[in-house]
């Protein structure tokens, strides 16, 4: 079956290529159709590892594959993707992606003020906290909706939008019917407003899905609305979002619930910025209070105690954790995730939600300062804190009260600092300190570990085209598996062709089978639009996060292909 559509998309793009040009040729003047679209491949082939152990799942070879063809004429575009996970998607992907078929389509009509689309479409309202639906092929995540969305924009100050849909849950959809409104005002220049830039805006989402539930004490209807502002003078800005969530059934532990036990949810974002010559000063703050919002009251069991919410299925929201996104191998052990719903683990273990935020300050010295040299020096420091929500807890039978204002215990905090300095024409450093507080218990089961990283990083130019990077890395920790040592060398032999080769050792763990160096050998070669990655190695196990999104993942080895192109 892959076979074939792979086949017939290369027909499709050559007949494409081949007509538009005859367009071009023959009616120069003629509103002309385009072709666009891309394909992508993630492969991987597991072995046996006398270190990490057999490989005890089924299908050595795995692969996720995607085919999106889109065609344009005039104000019309239509595109579909097909979707392939044969035999079964790579470890740990949800369980529903299996086999090949049709995964999205859609037909949207564009003009100056109306933008219709029916079939799948993806959306966001404001910041996503009530509503986002997206794609990420790294984490598993395509939660598109399937119906309608229309947008008005009677002029440039005005956008309206209204949506209907479900959820897409794997090939299928989500039994959730999923009602949407937004709106975006622009108030400059109603305001004459000169030095300055205001905005503000509305969204509604209703969520409706029969219940088998007797005398039920919330509605079918849940309904979710937000009010939010932005504004911008000269070199500060500030925004700010409230959303609240209808009383609806909270889901227990066990992904259950009941008709008695009902909560409504909010959530609050302020955000602050400054810059200027040089500095830059962003300040995020954050509440939620039970606001897990799903196309589905209750999870679907998928067996070997998952849940479609492993796998960020049927998730209406957008929650990511707000914290400094690093690229270190070893500071990306320990990585927070949003706690946005009430879990209740045991009688010390009782959450309702997170509060906290960050705050990065970012700093260029100029070149010929005393700290900036030859050719200047930059300084980035971030500060990330989180904590559960204060109040009462009782924990049989369940009932909160949260106070607004405050912090419980505290879940993760992350401080800090990095400075990159170019030394040489073709020599440029880079160093990172981060000391991080994690919370195991309260997020997926372990300890409170303490961890201190340092990193440093070099890069050396060679002419415009080639390059050596070598960074190395140490983790400190009092407890979980302790001490890691790691490094990183990658040479570009061009702008086309890289070669790399990484190890992370965890020398430091009390138990002798956990000392195992996770290693990984790669390269990558573009030519055109195209791209081919292979490596082989240890892929260490736990989250996996990509803009604060996270998905766990099981240690394995193996082989891997990944090839990739636009046209």
């Amino acid at each position: 079956m892959v076979k074939k559509i792979i086949f017939l998309l290369g027909g499709v793009i050559a007949l494409s290529t081949s007509a538009t040009a005859q367009d071009t040729i023959n009616e120069p003047n003629k509103i002309q159709g385009r072709f666009f679209g891309g394909v992508e491949s993630n492969s991987q082939y597991y072995v046996d590892d006398p270190k990490l152990g057999d490989f005890l799942y089924e299908d050595r070879f795995r692969s996720n594959n995607y085919i999106n063809v889109n065609y344009n004429y005039g104000r019309f575009t239509a595109g579909i993707q097909v979707e392939a996970y044969e035999k079964n998607a790579l470890l740990n992907y949800n369980p529903k992606f299996k086999g090949t078929d049709l995964a999205t389509f859609y037909l949207d009509y564009k003009s100056e003020k109306l933008d219709i689309t029916v079939g799948h479409f993806y959306e966001q309202f404001g910041s996503g906290l009530i509503l986002r639906t997206w794609e990420d092929r790294a984490l598993g995540i395509n939660n598109a909706l399937r119906g309608g969305r229309i947008e008005f924009r009677p002029n440039n100050n005005i956008s309206l939008k209204a949506l209907y849909g479900r959820q897409r849950s794997g090939f299928t959809v989500s039994d959730g019917h999923i009602f949407g409104f937004d709106s975006e005002f622009y108030l400059t220049d109603y305001l004459n407003f000169e030095k300055s830039d205001l905005s503000v805006g509305a969204s509604y989402v209703g969520r409706y899905e029969k219940t088998d539930i007797v005398d039920p004490q919330f509605s079918e209807l849940t309904n979710a609305m937000a009010f939010r502002f932005n504004y911008y003078k000269g070199s500060f800005y500030a925004s700010g979002e409230a959303n609240y969530k209808t009383e609806d059934a909270v889901l227990s532990a066990q992904n259950d619930i009941n008709g008695d036990y009902v909560k409504p949810g909010s959530a609050y974002l302020l955000n602050f910025g400054y810059t200027k010559s040089g500095l830059g000063v962003d300040l995020t703050l954050r509440r939620v209070e039970n606001m897990g919002f799903y196309s589905e009251r209750i999870p679907e069991n998928l067996g070997d105690n998952n849940s479609s919410l492993n796998y960020n299925d049927r998730i209406l929201n957008y929650l990511p954790g707000l914290t400094k996104q690093h690229h270190s191998n070893l500071a990306n052990i320990y990585v927070y995730q949003a706690q946005a719903s009430v879990s209740y683990l045991d009688v010390d273990k009782m959450k309702a939600g997170e509060t906290g935020g960050q705050i990065d300050v970012f700093y260029n010295f100029k070149k010929g300062t005393t700290l900036g040299g030859k050719y200047g020096t930059k300084v980035a420091a971030n500060v990330a804190t989180w904590y559960n929500l204060p109040g009462e807890y009782r924990f049989f039978p369940q009932e909160y009260d949260t106070e607004f204002f405050g912090v419980a215990q505290k879940y993760f905090s992350d401080y800090n600092l990095e400075v990159k300095k170019k030394l040489t024409e073709n020599w440029r450093s880079a160093f990172y300190y981060v000391h991080q507080y994690y919370d195991k218990s309260l997020i997926e089961g372990g300890d409170v570990v303490k961890a201190d990283v340092l990193a440093l990083e070099n890069t050396w130019a060679f002419g415009e085209k080639q390059s050596v990077r070598l960074e190395l890395e140490h983790l400190w920790a009092d407890t979980d598996r302790k001490n890691w040592a790691g490094g990183t060398l990658e040479y570009n032999l061009n702008r086309n062709l890289s070669f790399y080769v990484w190890d992370i050792y965890n020398y430091g763990t009390d138990k002798e089978a956990e000392k195992n160096h996770y290693y990984n050998v790669g390269g990558a070669y573009r030519f055109g639009a195209w791209r081919i990655a292979a490596n082989y190695g240890r892929q260490r196990g736990g989250l996996v996060c990509v803009g604060g999104v996270c998905r766990f993942v099981p240690e394995n080895t193996g082989f891997t292909l990944n090839v990739s192109t636009s046209f």
